[in-house]
């Protein structure tokens, strides 16, 4: 059995894996999900490990998962663990680099360009927050979900990312196919140029845990298997 480190995104909260958790535990794996300070003036993104970190506290064989912004988290809980480590994932996620701030991150990775791309061969897809995240996601739940979303503070989002590399484990980058936040072709991109694999994918939008909770969680649990 192995334990999910389960993190949201950048306006997230715990509740975002409240349908993959069951999942998981059907899988005969545990899992912990936790509200992290984000709205926390003063906290950092180490502060936001830290409090995954302590609420992980007697588990071990633990795969962390960062989903969208919890990409920039995952690996320093992962960081902190160490051994208890088994593997990382990023769903949806940012991968970042060192001394890289959230803010540097788009520039980084030219995602403008990848919308741009996108938009000429595809046409921009409608606007607003259900349209950008969760337009695969049933509409009771994208309402309750955005009902619940939080805002991040700046202050973390600020700050360079401290890791000189990635924690030496293994990785995976989960993309989402529909994805209208981060469009498949720059997640493929990422995964190969900071990570240095290839991208597993999946059906879905940005927030696979509310509308494809059941696929996720397989995969997920293919993961944990893989690290046995």
């Amino acid at each position: 059995m192995s334990t999910f480190a389960l993190i949201h995104g950048g306006g997230g909260n715990a509740w975002d894996w409240h349908l993959v958790e069951p999942e998981l535990a059907r899988r005969g794996h545990a899992s912990v999900a936790i509200d992290l300070p984000i709205e926390a003036p003063e906290a950092t993104l180490e502060d936001h490990a830290a409090a995954m970190v302590a609420a992980l506290d007697g588990h071990d064989e633990v795969i962390v998962v960062g989903h969208s912004l919890g990409g920039m988290v995952a690996p320093l809980v992962a960081d902190v663990l160490g051994p208890r480590a088994r593997g990382l994932v990023f769903v949806a996620g940012m991968v970042p680099r060192f001394g890289e701030t959230f803010g540097e991150w788009w520039e980084g990775v030219d995602h403008a360009a990848a919308v741009a791309e996108r938009d000429a061969r595809e046409g921009a897809p409608p606007e607003g927050d259900v349209e950008t995240f969760l337009q695969d996601a049933d509409p009771v739940l994208a309402a309750e979900a955005l009902s619940r979303a939080r805002d991040p503070h700046e202050h973390a989002l600020s700050l360079p990312w401290p890791l000189r590399q990635m924690p030496r484990i293994p990785t995976w980058s989960l993309l989402c196919r529909q994805d209208r936040m981060f469009p498949a072709p720059l997640m493929r991109r990422v995964a190969h140029d900071r990570l240095g694999v290839t991208c597993d994918e999946m059906d879905g939008g940005h927030m696979p845990m509310l509308s494809r909770p059941v696929d996720l969680a397989e995969r997920l649990a293919g993961y944990a298997e893989a690290t046995a």
